[in-house]
């Protein structure tokens, strides 16, 4: 089991798969992301249709961070950056949910004062008409939507990140019965005749995280 980021490079990947089936042991990657509980309602929400064909969708992780930490995903090595760790899982689940772009278009930036690895990225994954938008930011106080899907039949947009990170560094057993409950329910927009501005917006209640 193989933390991200997996590798540096393609080449050390293939050499991983390899030297794992010659020696006859399963190679995994280690994505718990799938199993957020927002993640888990995006999906849901995608397989009910009730937002038509789908036009935009923006996948976030803002946080603030002011301070540069000694540690390895801040120092300036190969594999650090905000790329490397937070991009992996932001990759993982939109290909969980769309397979693979057409294109990638990737800006980095290194913006704290003394960062030495890129703090900073925006990613534009292309999809015929459809664009995915990855975004992560260690210098945003006030974080925007961690999920925003926008399309023919509605928007739906949620704040705030999955639960259970926090709960286990806090000690709490994950056997209890509000585990992977999500507090922050999303909105939801649809069109509809009956609305007042042709929408109606409802909270739409979030799945359990596991």
């Amino acid at each position: 089991m193989v933390d991200k980021p997996f590798t540096l490079n393609i080449g050390e990947a293939e050499d991983l798969v390899e030297r794992a089936e010659a020696a006859g042991r399963l190679l995994s990657v280690f994505h718990n992301r799938r199993w957020d509980a927002d993640f888990l309602t995006v999906r849901r929400l995608l397989e009910s249709g009730e937002l038509g064909r789908l036009t935009h969708v923006e996948s976030r992780f803002d946080r603030f961070r002011p301070e540069v930490r000694v540690r390895w995903r801040e120092s300036g090595a190969p594999g650090r950056g905000l790329w490397y760790d937070l991009g992996a899982r932001l990759i993982d689940q939109t290909l969980c949910l769309f397979g693979m772009p057409e294109t990638i278009a990737l800006d980095l930036a290194r913006q704290r004062d003394g960062a030495l690895a890129d703090d900073w990225f925006h990613a534009v994954l292309r999809y015929d008409a459809m664009r995915v938008v990855l975004h992560a930011s260690a210098l945003a106080a006030d974080p925007g939507p961690r999920f925003a899907l926008h399309g023919t039949g509605g928007s739906f947009k949620t704040f705030g990140l999955d639960p259970q990170e926090a709960a286990l560094k806090a000690g709490i057993a994950r056997d209890g019965a509000q585990w992977g409950e999500d507090s922050s329910p999303g909105t939801l927009t649809v069109a509809t005749p009956t609305g007042p501005d042709g929408l109606v917006r409802r909270l739409y209640a979030s799945d359990k995280g596991d």
